[in-house]
């Protein structure tokens, strides 16, 4: 957990550091100073929060062209339900915004192992982020933080390889989080691998027995959450 909204922004563009150039980075509470200045060694195309100091708007105004947007409260963009909407040749395609409502008292330990009290809160935040990130997407993560992501594949392996391949430390003892069910046990392999301790995703694959089996082969935990993010 960040201790400061300056450190919170550092441990996300050091997720990816190389990615973040030209990026966008926006903010749940308004920007103080201190996290402005941080900012200001990067060059970003935008930057957006609930509001800003004087002191954040001061700093931030001799960045060149950079968009500096407000967002207001956001208590009401949190409760927000209603539908999301995608473009499609011809119309619209109309569903359920992404919640994520389900309880995590739902979730269900499908191997051997249960995840200890640090990988379960570890793992709840992955599959938070995982909510975010483009589908197939991969999230791992560390404590309360993202390490490495796989988005937007073909194939969900190919995620968790770039995802490890992306990540900017050694994932030994970190976790993961797959946006929807692994179709095949070669993306847990793959995770293994890469060193992670617990999985969580969605279940509901025709393989969910052979995933999980290669999940106690490995002796990693994982969990069933019920409900998949898919995002596109």
């Amino acid at each position: 957990m960040a201790s400061s909204l300056r450190e919170a922004y550092a441990h996300a563009r050091d997720c990816d550091p190389l990615s973040a150039f030209g990026g966008i980075a926006a903010f749940n509470r308004p920007l103080d100073v201190e996290t402005a200045e941080e900012m200001k060694s990067l060059f970003l195309e935008a930057v957006i929060a609930p509001g800003y100091s004087a002191e954040a708007l001061e700093a931030l105004a001799g960045k060149k062209n950079l968009r500096v947007m407000e967002t207001g409260g956001s208590a009401a963009l949190r409760s927000a339900g209603g539908w999301d909407l995608k473009r499609v040749t011809g119309g619209l395609l109309v569903q359920d915004r992404d919640r994520m409502t389900e309880a995590s008292a739902s979730f269900v330990v499908k191997t051997r192992r249960a995840p200890g009290a640090a990988e379960t809160r570890s793992l709840l935040f992955a599959w938070r982020v995982a909510r975010h990130v483009k589908s197939n997407a991969i999230v791992y993560a560390r404590g309360t933080r993202t390490v490495g992501i796989g988005a937007g594949q073909m194939s969900r392996v190919d995620a968790a390889r770039i995802g490890a391949l992306k990540a900017q430390e050694v994932l030994t003892g970190a976790v993961l989080a797959s946006d929807a069910f692994f179709p095949f046990r070669d993306g847990v392999d793959e995770a293994a691998r890469a060193g992670v301790t617990a999985i969580i995703q969605p279940g509901g694959s025709l393989r969910d027995e052979e995933v999980v089996e290669a999940a106690n082969e490995h002796g990693l935990a994982m969990l069933f959450t019920g409900r998949r993010h898919f995002r596109h």
